[in-house]
């Protein structure tokens, strides 16, 4: 393995590691299973809004403005998955009328993920894909944008992001 590459697993991994622990902090105090997860997907949805939108601030500095939305979901999906995942977005579906949808079919932050019954690793995988949408949701948001993003996860590691345009 070469030196880039142990630099970039040690970084994945820290990140895993971080992601993990944020989470379960961020659940605990509540008494009931749902007011946890609820609670921890609203916070972790917060933090990933505000690290997006210096992220894209950071990553558009030099770019004229996007002419309108479809440009600046096609940013996303392109450029800012790059900077964020080393990957692009695999497949992008819009209906025309301000939805579209993301599809990675092969999340990075999910692809070790597992739970103690195979069932329930969806369920878990939905409050770690806060952040994501949160990052999302900001990045939009530094472009002016003002949206909502909820992500589906059928099976892990696909993860499916939804953005409605308001």
């Amino acid at each position: 393995m070469t030196e880039s590459a142990q630099q970039r697993f040690v970084c994945d991994s820290s990140m895993d590691f971080l992601l993990m622990e944020t989470v379960s902090l961020m659940q605990k105090g509540f008494d009931s299973i749902e007011e946890e997860r609820d609670a921890a997907y609203l916070r972790m949805e917060q933090l990933g809004h505000r690290v997006g939108m210096g992220l894209a601030e950071r990553a558009t500095r030099d770019r004229p403005r996007f002419a309108d939305n479809l440009e600046i979901v096609k940013f996303i999906c392109k450029d800012y998955w790059l900077l964020l995942f080393n990957k692009q977005i695999d497949n992008l579906k819009t209906n025309h009328r301000g939805v579209y949808v993301l599809t990675d079919s092969s999340f990075k932050w999910f692809s070790r993920m597992s739970a103690d019954v195979a069932a329930e690793t969806p369920q878990l995988a939905l409050v770690h894909s806060a952040f994501p949408c949160g990052l999302i949701r900001g990045a939009l948001s530094s472009l002016g944008v003002s949206s909502s993003v909820v992500a589906e996860v059928a099976a892990v590691p696909q993860c499916t992001f939804q953005i409605k345009f308001r």
